[in-house]
């Protein structure tokens, strides 16, 4: 019944959703990111062409390519000057496609991963955009960034094109489209593992949402991506492709660290210090979860309750690969208001990054575009935002890293934390008129 209302209603929901396009082309914000998008191209057309290229991973990334395009497909003999090849197929599929692009040249990769730079920029400020957070002129921050720009096009990390995709899935989610986005999210994880920070936020967002049918069966998507890209590996060596693909359990080289090089070596490589880290970042998603994103419900425990019924998720289960059913299954729940789902995702990650043993220089992308967002939710002066924002770029661009960098990286990550803490928690819903609206933007 809730979609054939849907249906009825199309024509007014088309002159709706013209009328708010056109507001929003009107708006100056909007002419505001295109003058960023504009200056920005500039500006990284202008360090590509004068700035000397930094040689990290891209023949690397090459040699790696190469062994597979040879039709290798044993990951413990897929390897390139900095060590054996460490992430998931997609990234394979997506850098043999920049090596047919670019012929494995540094000077193509760098235009091209310039367009990857501008195509991120621009759908984080679509993001910004449909949020209304940030204020307009705040949002020329996320083109200040001289480590950012040196990760995109001096050093064509795959940390940019996982963050990218990732970005590219939260609009997806933006939009409702939560088969599509969990697609496009597994797409980025076969880019990089990082992005699995945004896993516990994304599934509490996917059970609020849907229905347990409609979880599985997105899940179930996401799944389904990884295991066909994976296929050619899993099939000849299955147990070098899952233990070098997705080793969660990686030790990183200490001097490289960005936020715990005041910790002693000995210390930072320990068991323990990794399980403390483990236990933190479990116990603060917990207490944002019970505190924060579920409290409407009472509490995370509650709300777990009422969408895993015993009753419910046995007759959700009967229609879980239906899959009509579990995409509209959602049309009998609220819908998640925009501003829910980019808080939330980028809160959950940004506690991830505290809780990480270690980040390395290119782990900023992890989270430098959301950084404006969670500055400008939480309840401190402009000024103060401004200062934060100002000292995590500043500890980014201490090279190497000190104690003092680090230690202050921590401190500032910390005030974030606690600023996010004090902000008043968001009602997760938009209104039935609302929804009506937003279906066709």
């Amino acid at each position: 019944m809730a979609v054939k209302s849907a249906r009825r209603v199309k024509p007014s929901q088309q002159r709706s959703s013209k009328a708010s396009n056109i507001k929003l082309l009107k708006s100056p914000k909007v002419a505001f990111a295109f003058a960023l998008l504009l200056c920005d191209a500039v500006l990284v057309a202008l360090i590509i062409a004068y700035v000397p290229y930094t040689k990290i991973d891209w023949d690397a990334y090459m040699s790696q390519v190469s062994g597979f395009l040879d039709g290798e497909r044993d990951y413990s003999n897929l390897k390139g000057d900095t060590g054996p090849l460490v992430y998931p197929a997609g990234f394979l599929y997506f850098y043999s496609a920049f090596q047919y692009v670019t012929g494995g040249e540094v000077y193509p990769a760098q235009i091209l991963f310039g367009v990857l730079y501008i195509i991120n920029l621009g759908i984080i400020l679509f993001i910004y955009g449909k949020t209304d957070v940030v204020p307009w002129w705040a949002m020329s921050l996320l083109c200040l960034s001289k480590r950012m720009h040196s990760i995109f096009v001096l050093r064509l990390f795959n940390d940019c094109l996982a963050m990218m995709l990732l970005h590219a899935s939260l609009v997806s989610l933006l939009h409702q489209r939560w088969h599509l986005g969990l697609i496009i999210f597994s797409g980025a994880v076969s880019v990089k593992m990082n992005v699995l920070l945004y896993a516990p936020p994304l599934l509490l967002l996917m059970l609020r949402a849907m229905n347990i049918g409609g979880v599985i069966s997105a899940l179930s998507g996401a799944a389904l991506v990884q295991i066909l890209l994976g296929i050619p590996f899993i099939l000849s060596h299955p147990f070098a492709y899952i233990s070098r693909a997705f080793n969660l359990g990686r030790v990183f080289i200490h001097f490289w660290s960005v936020n715990f090089k005041f910790v002693p070596e000995p210390i930072f490589v320990s068991k323990a210090f990794a399980i403390s880290l483990l236990i933190a970042h479990l116990g603060l998603l917990t207490a944002f979860a019970h505190y924060r994103w579920c409290m409407q419900e009472g509490g995370l425990f509650k709300f777990l309750y009422s969408r895993l019924d015993p009753i419910k998720f046995e007759l959700a289960l009967t229609s879980s690969f239906s899959l009509k059913k579990s995409y509209n299954s959602h049309s009998s729940i609220k819908v998640l208001s925009k501003e829910y789902i980019v808080t939330t995702m980028f809160v959950g990650n940004f506690i991830g990054i505290l809780c990480a043993r270690s980040l390395h220089y290119q782990f900023y992308s992890w989270y430098f575009h959301s950084l404006p967002y969670l500055l400008w939710k939480t309840p401190f002066p402009t000024l103060l935002r401004v200062m934060l924002f100002i000292g995590v770029e500043f500890c980014w661009n201490v090279y190497p890293s000190s104690l003092y960098s680090s230690a202050l990286l921590l401190c500032l990550h910390l005030v974030i934390l606690v600023g996010l803490w004090s902000a008043p928690p968001e009602y997760p819903y938009v209104d039935n008129k609302a929804l009506t609206e937003d279906k066709d933007k």
